[in-house]
């Protein structure tokens, strides 16, 4: 069992349930999985291999092949038709999600550079956190000598049974540093 999911259990939920006065541990909240998101839009456009790179960088990242995302409709300002692929996006849960975000926590977010904590405007009416990285090179198994082409991506951290500030708490307690007010 993945340390993360381990204290979670042993720890967490102890804590949880006193802080948020909860008996019951299922209405407790929870993490329900991680979604990894790339938006590849006018790039694709230009540059066909753009596709490929950023397919190798998120099964990479996440060890998971990413599914392509379709263009619900046509935007002509933007160049793009209805059906092209606009961006790329992995689906974690179980034990892949828990080795995610303990790497995550523990290895990419103290690699950013100037790293403060994470705003609290970041986290949504759910509790859903969501994490915007400039670029990828953060991650241990992205070598910054092998990068062909940077892009972005986007960390999403879905909770379940959660408002703002019990998403907060489980978040924080999960390890998560946010900016100090």
């Amino acid at each position: 069992m993945n340390r993360l999911k381990e204290k979670y259990n042993k720890e967490i939920v102890v804590q949880l349930k006193k802080e948020l006065n909860i008996k019951n541990v299922l209405a407790l909240p929870h993490l329900e999985k991680i979604v990894i998101n790339v938006g590849i839009g006018k790039k694709i456009i230009q540059d066909q291999q753009f596709k490929e790179v950023v397919t190798k960088t998120l099964e990479r990242i996440t060890g998971q092949h990413p599914i392509l995302t379709l263009a619900k409709k046509s935007i002509s300002n933007f160049k793009i038709r209805q059906g092209m692929v606009v961006g790329a996006k992995v689906t974690l849960r179980g034990e892949r999600m828990y080795d995610f975000l303990d790497k995550l926590i523990n290895v990419a977010l103290p690699r950013v550079r100037d790293f403060r904590g994470i705003e609290e405007k970041s986290i949504d009416k759910n509790g859903n956190l969501n994490i915007g990285f400039p670029e990828y090179l953060v991650f241990p198994e992205i070598r910054s000598d092998e990068v062909e082409k940077l892009h972005g991506l986007e960390v999403t951290i879905v909770l379940n049974n959660a408002n703002k500030q019990s998403g907060r708490i489980l978040l924080e307690k999960i390890g998560i540093l946010f900016k100090k007010k």
